[in-house]
């Protein structure tokens, strides 16, 4: 029988928020945080849940739940060797077919079984995932108690609900105003839906719904964990530093590029730190219910939100040359160019010296605040290593 993780009465979540090729950054962190660890230490986190491009980097976590080193030099080893081509089809040919396609479909009739329109076609990233892992770990980490859930969340178009699907020891199902958690055996499908970012990668179907990415109608991310019995939260996100200065002034309408940036933004990052907030209110009503000895089955939740100290903007910019010449033609349609103030091209560039950069990025953020990082975890997992 393998050495189970330490044991304890509280559980420690770990979510990983979404953002495209911006989740290299959250490989950086936890590599920061794997190495304060022995090298054949389980996961330090029972609860690991994931939205976008986060679900996939969650997935490769907890398919090596039983060795927290290994997990994260597994996805470490995709996202520093990643090439556009391997998320989704960059030549010429596959692009204006697509387009194609797109153009075509808009002209069939409403009861035919249309394709799924998209900017992008990201097949490849299905093929990708479909060889690197294997999912059938997650139960059996969780059966041998390596891991207590795995939930990937994803956005439904049939009615706007944000859905959770999970696998779990011993969760239950929930359902709230505009969200809800579903039981399920997760597969290849629900990752790939939960990263279908809106207008640029295609709508997947499941069961006779279908969906988007996870990040669209999430007004409350911290649900999921809050469900799953997490006492603890450790966040990586993906949210660009706020800068002291004022607003840039603008001379002139914003235009497409600025807009399309604006919304995956918006899309990616606003809901959570909203959500963070509503927590620490319900901490502090608990707070005062208790020093008053009043009963509730509220529990305070403690949550730690890692972001990035640079800018990912920027960071694009020097590396948009790195696309596909097929892709930049496209974005310079759109309006998209290496010096646009848009943030669509941090979000769409899969190349492994952008991607090298930010788990760079990462890992120093992360190796800047291990002590804050492991106070935050001390006494719920195995003792680290000083």
């Amino acid at each position: 029988m393998p050495n189970l993780p330490a044991k304890s009465g509280s559980k420690i979540a770990l979510l990983l928020t979404g953002g495209g090729a911006r989740a290299a950054y959250q490989v950086g962190v936890l590599k920061a945080i794997a190495s304060a660890y022995p090298r054949s230490s389980p996961l330090p986190f029972q609860i690991i849940c994931g939205t976008s491009a986060g679900a996939l980097n969650g997935a490769g976590l907890a398919c090596y739940a039983s060795c927290f080193h290994l997990g994260v030099k597994k996805i470490e080893s995709v996202w520093r060797n990643f090439r556009t081509q391997q998320v989704y089809h960059a030549d010429y040919l596959h692009l204006i077919q697509h387009q194609f396609r797109n153009f075509y479909s808009a002209f069939q009739a409403d009861y035919a079984n249309k394709r799924p329109v998209s900017l992008l076609d990201n097949r490849p990233l299905k093929q990708l995932l479909t060889r690197i892992l294997d999912l059938q770990r997650i139960d059996r980490n969780i059966m041998r108690g390596y891991l207590s859930s795995f939930a990937v969340t994803a956005s439904c178009y049939n009615n706007g609900d944000s859905v959770t699907f999970f696998q779990s020891d011993n969760a239950s199902e929930w359902r709230r105003a505009k969200r809800c958690g579903q039981r399920t055996l997760l597969g290849i499908h629900h990752l790939m839906a939960s990263a279908a970012i809106p207008l640029i990668f295609p709508s997947v179907r499941i069961h006779q719904q279908y969906f988007g990415d996870g990040s669209v109608n999430q007004l409350a991310p911290l649900s999921a964990p809050i469900h799953l019995g997490a006492d603890k939260i450790l966040i990586i996100g993906v949210d660009d530093p706020r800068p002291n200065e004022p607003s840039q002034r603008l001379l002139h309408h914003p235009d497409l590029a600025t807009i399309a940036g604006h919304l995956m933004d918006t899309v990616f990052t606003d809901t959570l730190n909203s959500d963070i907030e509503r927590m620490q209110r319900i901490n502090k009503t608990v707070e005062l219910l208790q020093q008053h000895k009043i009963k509730t089955e509220l529990k305070p939740v403690q949550s730690l939100l890692l972001n990035p100290s640079q800018n990912f903007n920027q960071l694009a910019s020097e590396y948009f040359l790195c696309l596909p010449l097929a892709v930049r033609t496209l974005l310079r349609s759109f309006g998209i160019r290496q010096h646009s103030d848009s943030s669509m091209v941090s979000y769409l560039l899969f190349e492994q010296l952008y991607t090298r950069r930010l788990i760079e990025l990462g890992y120093q953020d992360g190796m800047r605040q291990q002590q804050q990082i492991m106070q935050f975890l001390a006494a719920e997992t195995a003792d680290p290593v000083s």
